[in-house]
């Protein structure tokens, strides 16, 4: 680590002089990027029971997770198990195989999730919200909360802030009916299905899933979950009460990349937050700051934070087209990962079961994008529900 400082600062200290040598700004920006990384890495908070754990005490899963939250290993893999479960649902063989039942659940969300498009439909992005607004009620001074299953195991879904996740809570309380007999957690399945909804995104990331988390039938604390109105510096206070830096938090919210509101603006309902609803990538950034086509609506909370002095840096990195994307990936990934683990107290217990999931779809071409930006200049309403569905637009206008 002294010697990246060493480096970056030297480095650092010569920008000037890319006036002089054309050719070295991509370096300068990659040498700025990792020297705010060594800044934020120092400042990292540990959480759970990672917090008082010695690392002679620590297991292989628990190092591993210590690593990625402290910003000092990917939470990215592509390891895969592309065989057959071990057995049918229920049999002693997949009761034998720690992740044979996560299998069987995962080929359900992934069917769930993927609309005819090619592009995630408003189940995969609701699966990423619900996981979002379990983990995220909890806070450094509250003695419960966190990622333990409480939004579907006690009225929190009455709450304002969870409007639009009926559709989701409904689907994974019957994954959670199905599956619970074989020891598989609320809390579990519903991180389970951010994340393979995250990855059933075109072009996101695939995130090493663990689990082993318990479930809590008491309603997390209040207050705890952002708001479209709120102020960069709200946003930035409330998220670094969750241990998450204000880099850390630019990365989350780009996951409204693929997202269509349907409460904030109800006038409005189905306009996306950029001009590739159920795709991962990185327009979004840009977009906020930038003239999108006339039906993306932009959130003012995530106008303040591209303005802000402590986060517009970040948002900067994020808007580059040439590298924003594999950057943007990684630090969501970690950033989810931390996120996905608050109020978990076992961490240094949990097993991991990334090899069920999807395969990641780093390249992707919308066949009816023709179509998909005349919706989004303003013509054809009738296409919001197909969008939000995720449906393959061509042969449709004809049929208006």
């Amino acid at each position: 680590m002294r010697l990246l400082s060493y480096f970056s600062h030297a480095l650092l200290a010569c920008i000037p002089l890319t006036e002089a040598h054309p050719g070295m700004g991509d370096t300068m920006t990659e040498m700025r990027y990792l020297a705010a990384r060594e800044k934020r890495q120092a400042a990292k908070e540990l959480i759970g029971d990672l917090k008082t754990l010695a690392d002679s005490k620590l297991t292989a899963i628990g190092k591993d997770i210590k690593a990625i939250i402290l910003d000092q290993k990917t939470a990215e893999s592509s390891t895969i198990d592309s065989s057959i479960p071990a057995g049918n649902i229920g049999s002693a063989a997949c009761k034998a195989d720690m992740c044979c039942h996560w299998k069987w659940l995962a080929y359900e969300m992934t069917a769930k999730f993927n609309g005819t498009s090619g592009r995630c439909n408003k189940f995969a992005r609701q699966a990423v919200r619900l996981g979002f607004h379990d983990a995220a009620v909890w806070s450094k001074s509250s003695s419960y909360g966190g990622a333990d299953g409480s939004i579907l195991l006690s009225d929190e879904m009455s709450r304002a802030d969870n409007n639009g996740l009926a559709g989701i809570a409904d689907e994974t309380k019957k994954w959670y009916t199905k599956y619970n007999q074989y020891g598989m957690s609320m809390a579990d399945i519903i991180q389970f299905g951010a994340n393979v909804a995250t990855v059933v995104c075109p072009l996101g990331p695939r995130l090493r899933t663990f689990v082993g988390r318990k479930d809590n039938t008491k309603a997390g604390p209040t207050g705890m979950l952002p708001g479209v109105q709120d102020s960069a510096d709200t946003l930035i206070k409330l998220f670094s009460d969750k241990t998450i830096d204000a880099h850390d938090l630019v990365a989350l919210v780009g996951a409204h990349t693929t997202s269509q509101q349907h409460f904030v603006n109800p006038a409005r309902e189905g306009d996306p937050q950029d001009s590739t609803p159920g795709v991962w990538d990185m327009l979004f950034y840009p977009q906020t700051t930038g003239n999108p086509p006339a039906r993306v609506l932009k959130f003012q909370s995530d106008i303040n934070l591209s303005k802000d002095s402590r986060t517009s840096p970040s948002w900067t990195q994020f808007s580059d087209r040439a590298t924003a994307q594999g950057r943007w990936n990684s630090d969501y990934a970690k950033a989810y990962t931390r996120l996905s683990l608050l109020g978990v107290n076992n961490i240094n217990d949990l097993k991991e079961c990334t090899q069920v999931l999807p395969a990641a779809r780093p390249t992707f071409v919308s066949e009816d994008q023709v179509l998909l930006d005349r919706w989004l200049n303003g013509e054809f309403d009738q296409l919001n529900d197909l969008v939000d569905n995720a449906i393959q637009l061509t042969g449709v206008i004809s049929s208006i």
